[in-house]
């Protein structure tokens, strides 16, 4: 807990003569240019670099989660201090492997001061202390000590960006500002070690910023991120609202619970295979491994579920991504 007090110490020390920010709105009809877009959008409330995939490991597969998030503080502030945080990082790391049964993970949060943490904006480039993600030559690195395993990966893009929603506006309910900008990097050749072994596999990307996320009505989101095995990608969500329905979904995407696992420690319940259907195709998701629950309550504030899942169709095995699950704890406070 002394980390997230920490956290919660800088976000109100520095109130003196601070007035609220005035985030700007995402709007469609914005064009998005790379590789400036690749950067940091410090004006807007909420941004995240989510980097998932399968890894092979002689012959095991696992499941690796690296994201960091930027998050601007509601305050605008005469203070100039350098201890006056206006940008708060956060970082969270993961390996799925059935031999240890649950999710090996951990997490980092800071302020953008002194060059201890940051995220730039003319390209990908996120860090906190010695954890870090960037895009360098045309590959992403991902170079994360945690506290019981070492992962350090390159990730190549051989395709531009996949703009979602209306050329990377992506609606997120019904009212106008309830969007995001949002573009994603499928299909990522992935090569590397985990705890020095060497690794292989493929490894999906999104990059989102928004300066309002969720409806007020809103608890959460289901999300997978799926490469297929014929070249194809699938991205597909549903935003839930508090009632246990859905708020909003794009016209045609549903998920059907078909198996739900409960947290030991939480008690939490989470529909961990799921029945996916969205642009004319339909999935079954099945999770590599059951307990993928992802307690971030030191940097984020959240518990959710975070899992490496296998496509298939007809029963047999036709992709592998990621799946998320959120706002099954408590509703979501972006």
């Amino acid at each position: 807990m002394r980390r997230r007090a920490f956290l919660l110490a800088l976000l109100a020390a520095p109130l003196a003569h601070a007035g609220d920010v005035a985030y700007p709105m995402v709007t469609p009809g914005r064009r998005l240019r790379f590789p400036r877009d690749h950067g940091a959008h410090p004006e807007y409330r909420t941004e995240w670099w989510y980097a998932t995939g399968w890894l092979e490991r002689g012959a095991d597969r696992v499941g690796f989660q690296v994201t960091f998030f930027r998050a601007r503080t509601p305050w605008e502030s005469a203070n100039p201090s350098k201890f006056a945080p206006h940008q708060i990082l956060l970082a969270h790391a993961a390996i799925a492997d059935p031999r240890h049964g649950r999710l090996r993970h951990d997490e980092r949060a800071s302020r953008d001061a002194f060059g201890l943490a940051g995220a730039a904006t003319r390209t990908t480039e996120a860090w906190i202390d010695d954890w870090r993600f960037a895009l360098e030559r045309g590959q992403y690195r991902a170079k994360i000590a945690a506290r019981d395993f070492v992962l350090d990966l390159a990730l190549e893009a051989s395709a531009a960006p996949l703009l979602q929603g209306e050329d990377g506006f992506s609606r997120k309910g019904h009212r106008p500002e309830e969007a995001s900008y949002y573009y994603s990097r499928p299909q990522m050749a992935a090569s590397g070690t985990l705890d020095g072994a060497p690794v292989r596999g493929v490894a999906w990307l999104d990059h989102e910023w928004s300066s309002q996320f969720l409806a007020p009505e809103a608890a959460g989101w289901d999300w997978c991120g799926l490469n297929l095995d014929d070249g194809r990608a699938l991205m597909a969500f549903r935003m839930r609202d508090r009632q246990g329905g859905v708020h909003y979904a794009p016209e045609g995407t549903t998920f059907t619970p078909l198996r739900s696992w409960r947290s030991p420690r939480t008690g939490v319940e989470y529909p961990v295979a799921m029945r996916v259907a969205a642009g004319g195709e339909q999935y079954d998701l099945t999770p590599l491994m059951d307990d993928q629950e992802l307690d971030a309550r030191r940097s984020t504030g959240t518990i959710y579920w975070e899992g490496a899942v296998r496509a298939l169709r007809a029963g047999s095995e036709v992709g592998r991504g990621y799946l998320e699950l959120t706002g099954y704890w408590r509703p979501m406070a972006l």
